[in-house]
Parts: structure tokens; sequence; C-alpha cells
């Protein structure tokens, strides 16, 4: 019988955490977690999924999709149809986050980005 978990919390390692969890926060209109910090903030989602980001002296941001630096994490995030990849895309990239050159997959069913600290996440039509 397979064990009986739930994934609580997803961490990522950042120089700045109260700035990721703003860009995140923004982009996906989680709540903040409300003991969220300099050293470690969090955003709640309505199932009680926490992001995490926690702060990392020395922070090397991933090289995606080079290996130089691993990419360490890599999120996925639904869009819905009615909002169109494009139009999310812009938001994102005006919030900060960033293109690859590379983009592995047919842009009209997923794009890559990058969130402002270099970790790649990908837009996916659902």
């Amino acid at each position: 019988m397979p064990l009986q978990i739930k994934l609580g919390a997803i961490t990522l390692d950042c120089p700045e955490p109260l700035v990721l969890a703003e860009f995140y926060q923004q982009a996906t209109g989680l709540e903040p977690h409300p003991k969220s910090n300099a050293d470690f903030a969090g955003l709640i989602g309505e199932d009680g999924l926490l992001i995490g980001f926690q702060r990392v002296d020395g922070y090397r941001a991933p090289s995606w999709p080079g290996q130089t630096v691993p990419q360490q994490l890599h999120l996925c995030f639904n869009v819905g149809i009615e909002d169109g990849l494009g139009e999310v895309e812009a938001r994102l990239l005006a919030l900060g986050a960033a293109k690859p050159d590379h983009q592995p997959h047919d842009e009209a069913e997923a794009r890559v980005l990058t969130d402002p600290v270099g970790h790649p996440f990908c837009l996916v039509r659902r």
C-alpha cells in the first residue's frame, strides 16, 4: 500500500526572499505567509501548499538550458485557454521575468520563462 502523503511546500533558493515572493505573488495571486521576512518568505495556496523562498548567500542563478549551474528546480504553471499564453507571458515579462532564446516546446502549447533570479518555469496551455 502506498504512503498517504501530500506535498506541503516547495522552497526556492534566492538572494532576496521578499522580492522573489512578490514576483510570484503578483504572478499567481497567492497570499503572502504572515511570517515572511528577509530570510524566508512564503506564499500560501488555497489547498495549503506553501511556495517558499529562502535566502542563500552567494546565490548563483541557474544557467538554463546549460548545466554550468543546474536549474535546481522547475515549476510549471497551467494557463487557461481563455487567458492565452501570449497575454500571460507579457504580464510576467513586465513583472521581471525573462524569456530565454531556447524554447524546447511548440510555443502555442508551452513557453519557458525565468523568474527574476533565473529559475526556469513553464507556462503550459490547459
